[in-house]
């Protein structure tokens, strides 16, 4: 397996040079000659803040690397971005800053909105010398702010990606209570922007592009559901007119957030347009108390001038850059959902583990059905002990046996849920996070975890389960919406979010080397914080691979593909109905988190051997593909998708071809294969495990059959590869290497 690169940490801060006429004198760093501009750097951008003479800093720029600035550069900078006076407008320039207000001019959606006993905060800030601070070390520019009755603390720090990650805390310093009502990070973006595209999607089809022109006004997203949604936004973002997967310059941002969300845009006749996120909170939600505070949780922010494909490779890099990224191959599993629903049996699932050792299974997930009266889904959530009846050694024996197949073991839990028709239900009704009175949503509440009892008796009963057992992994679902979620009278979706995330972060403080997967219904929980403190997620609860071709595609502009789950469903989808080939289900599979959910002990043996070929391809690439360059060369063929990875040091790439519906052309089109080194040659290729697709050509492009191709990069890139005319669900994986590796 290739290793992951490692990420050397540099400083993000981009000194300013000296003047000429001060080429000897002590250069202040990054400080213009008023010691009130902050320049940071990294990855090929540049983010440069201006602390004006009264209130709080506003951005002058963020995206390209402007290079090396001197004293005279950032003064001259900030006079060409101050901004002049408009026709029938304030009197005098007014600043467009870190948490815009009415205060300072601004008349779109405010940053900071709170009141104290129904009076309107409007705060005018006020920043000490001290308060304006850049970490060499870290690439953190710090900010703190006063205003009467509130400090503000605010961080941004650009990464080794060129991903700027802005945080902002408020305390309340006054001596009365204060209602918070929004606070959210914005940043500006070009005037070139003038299209927006973000997401939508419903169970099943999660993130479905969703894309038009920028109007102007100031327009919101919201998120209500009290997780991330299938609905989310996902992502918003602008762009250049008619940018695609490869071209185009974008500003766009991410909320690191599983609870109710805002996404909004601000395009003002009198103003340059913003972008920006921020946690929604409900009415009365959030009271700060005297000496008490809010953070945010971190909106993420990424500039790319190229195209999508070059945002998603900074997303992939500033994630596999972290400290809790995984750095282990990720293991071939087998999960029993669809291999045996709620039936276990000992036998079965013992017969169903030694078929899935014999096809090269690393990790084996036993699913939803194991706890005490769980034989459906409608009782049991909140018993997590093993169920006698089913069990009566425990899990024990099922354990002793993955295990004695080499394999690890994994087990589901739904910790955040209850069944009314559960002992937990009954014994502490008071623990539910929603009135009696609620609608149920598949015959289930959530619990409400910021009772310190709740969160004690779930992190107690799991962990046991996890020291008991010496649990490898667990799959931890979330199947429901959060409606009328209240604590004490008070809406609380976003304090119970805060205490899923306590609750992750202390069993993996009690079991550091446990592994973790989101899942909400499928991908209803796929955002960057619930992966500060999980090992993947599970993009959808469809395995049907048409569906996921497009549910993965989206998926993986944030994230790799180390991180989502993708497996190979049965014969006929259950969430469609729909049939597919082995082939096509394992060519969709392969570029993910690879796995299987499926009777396998029905196989017949051309499938179990086909099966093995596919196990024994994805653990050979999955070193390329979980720590390549992704792109999504354009096929020119609306029904054909291609999806290509990239070594680092270019010496392999692996691509697929895959068709979904029928195109206008009856010859295929040619494929250009990007990020190649021009200079080498390369060998092209079926991957040897996996069949080539027939496909509808009376004859095909020969090469596919006469041991591929050898060209220079700079031919695969330039001109291309001819490809067979695939038809509606048939996919071609292909292997590009260089001939000297």
């Amino acid at each position: 397996m290739t290793e992951p690169r490692a990420v050397v940490e540099v400083p993000h801060f981009r000194q300013a040079a000296p003047a000429p006429s001060e080429v000897a004198a002590s250069v202040p760093d990054g400080l213009d000659d008023n010691g009130k501009t902050r320049m940071l750097w990294a990855g090929g951008v540049s983010v440069v803040v201006h602390l004006p003479e009264h209130g709080l800093p506003e951005v002058l720029h963020w995206g390209r690397d402007l290079g090396d600035l001197s004293h005279g550069d950032f003064e001259q900078l900030r006079q060409a971005r101050t901004r002049s006076v408009s026709p029938s407008a304030l009197d005098a320039p007014w600043p467009l800053t870190l948490v815009p207000g009415e205060q300072d001019g601004w008349e779109g959606r405010p940053g900071l909105a709170a009141h104290r006993a129904g009076q309107a905060q409007y705060p005018r800030w006020t920043v000490a010398d001290s308060g304006f601070e850049t970490d060499v070390d870290t690439g953190t520019l710090h900010l703190r702010a006063e205003a009467p009755g509130l400090l503000l603390r605010s961080e941004l720090h650009l990464d080794d990606a060129g991903v700027l990650r802005i945080a902002h805390e408020v305390v309340n310093t006054g001596d009365r209570p204060l209602s918070l009502a929004a606070l959210e990070a914005v940043m500006p973006v070009d005037d070139r922007a003038a299209e927006v595209l973000d997401f939508t999607g419903r169970w099943t089809r999660e993130r479905v592009p969703q894309r038009g022109p920028l109007a102007q006004g100031s327009r919101v997203r919201e998120t209500r559901r009290g997780r991330t949604g299938h609905d989310s936004p996902f992502a918003l973002i602008l762009g250049t007119p008619g940018f695609d997967a490869t071209a185009g310059e974008l500003w766009a941002v991410h909320l690191a957030w599983s609870g109710d969300a805002v996404y909004r845009h601000d395009a003002l006749p009198e103003a340059r347009t913003v972008l920006g996120a921020g946690p929604l909170l409900r009415p009365g939600e959030i009271e700060l108390a005297p000496g008490e505070s809010f953070r945010t949780p971190d909106a993420v922010f990424v500039w790319s001038d190229r195209g999508l494909d070059g945002l998603g490779d900074r997303f992939h890099r500033s994630l596999r850059a972290r400290p809790s990224h995984p750095r282990e191959a990720r293991p071939v599993v087998l999960n029993t959902w669809e291999a045996v629903y709620f039936k276990h049996d000992l036998d079965r699932l013992e017969t169903l583990a030694r078929t899935a050792a014999g096809i090269g299974v690393e990790r084996f997930v036993l699913d939803d059905g194991w706890f005490l009266g769980r034989r459906d889904d409608s009782a049991g959530l909140g018993d997590w002990t093993v169920d006698p009846e089913v069990w009566p050694e425990g899990l024990h024996p099922i354990v002793r046996t993955v295990r004695s197949l080499g394999m690890q073991f994994g087990l589901w839990f739904e910790p955040e849920m209850v069944n009314p028709d559960s002992d937990l239900a009954r014994e502490h009704p008071e623990w539910l996070l929603q009135p009696p009175s609620t609608r149920a949503w598949r015959g289930q509440y959530a619990l409400d975890l910021t009772n310190p009892e709740a969160f004690d008796h779930l992190l107690g009963s799991i962990s046991a389960l996890v020291g008991e057992y010496e649990l490898d992994y667990i799959k931890w679902d979330q199947n429901r919406d959060l409606i009328e979620a209240v604590h004490d009278g008070r809406s609380n979706v976003h304090r119970h979010t805060e205490s899923v995330y306590r609750l992750l972060d202390r069993l993996r403080e009690r079991h550091p080397m446990l592994e973790i997967e989101s899942c909400a219904s499928g991908g209803a929980r796929v955002d960057l914080g619930i992966l500060d403190r999980t090992d993947r997620v599970w993009a959808s609860d469809t395995n049907d691979p048409l569906e996921r071709l497009a549910i993965q595609r989206w998926t993986e502009l944030l994230l790799p593909h180390e991180l989502i789950g993708s497996h190979i469903g049965p014969p006929t989808a259950h969430t469609t109905h729909r049939a597919s080939t082995l082939d096509f289900r394992i060519a969709t599979a392969l570029f993910g988190s690879f796995g299987i959910e499926w009777d396998i002990t029905a196989c017949t043996p051309d499938e179990l051997d086909r099966l093995r070929h596919a196990v024994s391809c994805y653990r050979r690439l999955r070193g390329l593909l979980h720590t390549g360059t992704l792109s999504h060369p354009d096929t020119g063929d609306d029904g054909c998708t291609a999806t290509a990875v990239v070594s680092d040091d270019q010496s392999h790439a692996v691509m697929r071809i895959a068709r979904h519906a029928t195109g206008n052309r009856a010859l295929a089109t040619a494929l250009r294969v990007p990020g190649l080194d021009p200079g080498r040659r390369y060998r092209v290729a079926p991957v040897p495990e996996l069949p080539v697709p027939s496909g509808l050509d009376e004859i095909p492009p020969p090469w596919l059959s006469q041991g591929g191709l050898r060209l220079p990069g700079s031919v695969i890139s330039e001109v291309g590869l001819q490809l067979p005319l695939l038809a509606p669900g048939e996919a071609l994986v292909l292997e590009i290497m260089d001939q000297d590796a």
